[in-house]
């Protein structure tokens, strides 16, 4: 936790991925190199260490123009509508973190999502995961057009939830992410597992023990 005066925060910003649901890129690199020209190790490199990734989930390219290049670099030969599923469905609900946030929600704690994402991730998620729906906000990088944990995208967090400082409860399971928000005022909460996660919100006094 930060050393600054601790109060109740008034906001709870919560990561999306290994926060909230865990995810696996290789699931979607099996499905595409069924379809393609290259070994799945290969199309996991390709997709999740190249520059491709950061491209899409700043916005600087668009869904089609990522698949696009996809197939290029892949020889993957489905539609876009297959792709989109295999890319898409990597993700799995990490339960007690979801019912933190229901609990947050029952005790009337605006929350926040606060994700380096893309819209082919963010349009799964919406429609398999009904607790994605039940936030106040989402700052998402893509429509940012910055990821974390460049201060463009914290600054945007603070104009939606029209809170800074102390007040910003934030979640996140990259050092780096939580750091920049420390930076910035906010308490922060490295997630290393829900289980320290949860014994952290009930010493901040959120949720009457919960």
């Amino acid at each position: 936790m930060t050393e600054h005066k601790m109060q109740i925060p008034k906001v709870v910003v919560f990561d999306l991925g290994k926060v909230l649901v865990d995810f696996d890129y290789t699931i979607a690199a099996r499905k595409i190199a069924s379809r393609g020209k290259l070994m799945a190790e290969k199309v996991f490199e390709f997709i999740a260490l190249s520059p491709l990734l950061f491209k899409y989930e700043t916005g600087l390219i668009t869904r089609q123009q990522f698949f696009s290049a996809i197939c290029e670099g892949t020889g993957y030969c489905g539609d876009i509508e297959e792709f989109s599923g295999f890319f898409a469905d990597i993700f799995t609900p990490i339960e007690p973190m979801v019912e933190l946030h229901t609990n947050l929600r029952k005790a009337q704690i605006p929350t926040y999502i606060f994700s380096n994402t893309n819209d082919l991730a963010v349009t799964h998620i919406r429609k398999n995961f009904p607790f994605f729906n039940n936030f106040d906000g989402y700052i998402l990088s893509y429509e940012v057009g910055a990821m974390k944990p460049d201060a463009k995208i914290y600054e945007a967090l603070e104009k939606m939830a029209d809170r800074k400082g102390s007040e910003v409860l934030y979640l996140d399971d990259r050092q780096e992410n939580v750091d920049a928000g420390a930076a910035r005022g906010w308490q922060i909460i490295l997630q290393e597992s829900p289980e320290k996660t949860l014994a952290a919100i009930r010493k901040l006094g959120l949720l009457n023990g919960k």
